[in-house]
């Protein structure tokens, strides 16, 4: 999910107002968790930034962003009723995926692990794109299904809007992670817009196939974003398990039971078995993609959270998996249309969650709902720290290039390899650098040495 940074950054790049006309417009395409959401009250208006804030991030978090699926409608719906979750559309859509705590304390204690696409739109700017006219952002509800409603037409009026300000020119879409499976999915119901205003889409450190071990454990036991006495400042693993439980974007990350895996993903469990006459034994379960439902309904068959007072059960949702199936089987079909070059940078070199396990066999689950207050142990493959490079590179859809990197998840929004593809795709560079021509290499890999990260979802 981060570079160097300091109070009142002045960019590092400059770019002449009146050098805009002669480039195809760029839009930023955020994912999961990747988007600044704020809290509007219905009545007055008033907004508070609820994703993401490190001072009060845990209170503000349960009181606005906690939700429920409502599957008459298809949307995860906040239980506060007095308010509801926007994302703010200032500058022209960059505001919400820049940084994505923009107080001036995150800023002034160069606090990077907040600076998300804040690397790339410098580098944008400093290659002559302007914003609002060149450059735009586009983030989103993340929380919501890829293939819902708003989703889908946000991301319309984003495309138009650039095309417009643009003088015409077709946009330039350069997505990262689930961003990139919402793209497919925007496809799948306008491709005939698609085509009227997408020339080029650059996909980075997208699941194609899915996130195996972190989605499978954050539907077991949430995620932890930072450790150590900064976990404090944020917000914790259970209240992100509470409310990624209830999101349809997590269901429709799962691992997919289609594809051709070259070792199928796997939930262990250590669990406590007892005979007749009493007698315990330890026995390891395996639970692959098909089998691991029923184990998600076990374990979570009394998840529950207090709200205001109340109790609300939150198990396993059946709905949500329904309609995730159904997100699955559009991204399994879809095809870019003809006219649209599409290129995909994927991460390696890190080690990334593949099979999780619970318990160990000195130490055994009884229960399996104790495994949500259990802590994971991964085996790990090659990836970017939280997409395998096994899935992200299963695009299937006939990439210009597909470029491995070594990079971590959020690490290639800031990658100067990375950087020098997109301006080399793009055909543009930085005022001081030669032009760069276009390249055709095909599954090019680029890597250099690097130490194996923990793993982040955004």
């Amino acid at each position: 999910m981060l570079r160097d940074f300091w109070c009142f950054h002045p960019g590092i790049w400059s770019s002449d107002s009146d050098d805009v006309a002669d480039r195809d417009p760029v839009v930023l395409v955020s994912g999961i968790a990747g988007s600044i959401l704020n809290s509007k009250n219905k009545k007055f208006g008033c907004q508070t930034r609820v994703w993401v804030r490190i001072l009060l991030a845990d209170l503000e978090f349960k009181r606005k962003l906690f939700s429920i699926y409502n599957p008459k409608t298809g949307y995860t719906e906040e239980l506060d009723d007095s308010s509801e979750i926007v994302v703010p559309q200032d500058d022209y859509g960059l505001y919400a995926i820049d940084i994505l705590d923009p107080s001036t304390l995150v800023k002034c204690t160069q606090l990077t692990d907040c600076y998300h696409f804040h690397n790339m739109i410098d580098m944008l700017v400093g290659c002559g794109y302007k914003k609002g006219t060149t450059l735009f952002g586009y983030g989103y509800d993340f929380r919501q299904s890829n293939r819902i409603g708003k989703a889908m037409n946000g991301l319309h009026e984003k495309l138009k809007a650039a095309y417009k300000a643009s003088g015409g020119r077709k946009v330039n879409l350069i997505s990262h992670s689930m961003g990139g499976l919402l793209i497919l999915c925007f496809i799948s119901h306008h491709s005939d817009v698609f085509s009227q205003y997408v020339n080029k889409w650059i996909t980075i450190a997208t699941p194609f196939q899915g996130a195996p071990g972190c989605i499978n454990d954050t539907l077991l036991t949430g995620v932890q974003f930072v450790e150590g006495f900064k976990s404090f400042f944020f917000v914790s693993r259970w209240s992100m398990h509470q409310l990624l439980v209830e999101c349809p974007s997590i269901y429709e990350m799962l691992p997919n039971i289609d594809f051709n895996w070259k070792k199928k993903p796997e939930i262990l469990v250590w669990r406590k078995q007892s005979n007749d006459d009493g007698e315990t034994s330890v026995e390891l379960a395996s639970y692959g993609p098909e089998e691991s439902v029923s184990l998600f309904e076990e374990a979570l068959k009394n998840n529950e959270l207090s709200y205001n007072g109340k109790t609300i059960p939150l198990p396993f949702n059946s709905a949500i998996l329904k309609w995730a199936a159904v997100t699955r089987q559009i991204l399994n079909k879809t095809q870019v249309p003809k006219g649209v070059s599409f290129y995909n940078i994927y991460g390696t070199s890190f080690d990334t969650p593949f099979d999780v396990c619970y318990g160990s066999e000195s130490s055994p689950i009884d229960e399996l709902s104790a495994i949500c207050h259990s802590d994971p142990k991964y085996s790990f493959v090659d990836g970017d720290g939280t997409v395998p490079a096994e899935s992200a590179k299963a695009d299937n859809l006939d990439p210009v290039e597909r470029v491995g990197v070594c990079a971590s998840h959020r690490g290639l929004l800031n990658n100067d390899k990375v950087f020098e593809l997109i301006q080399n795709w793009l055909g543009v560079s930085p005022k001081d650098k030669k032009h760069l021509k276009t390249s055709k290499v095909m599954d090019e890999h680029y890597s250099r040495p690097v130490e194996a990260k923990n793993s982040s979802l955004y």
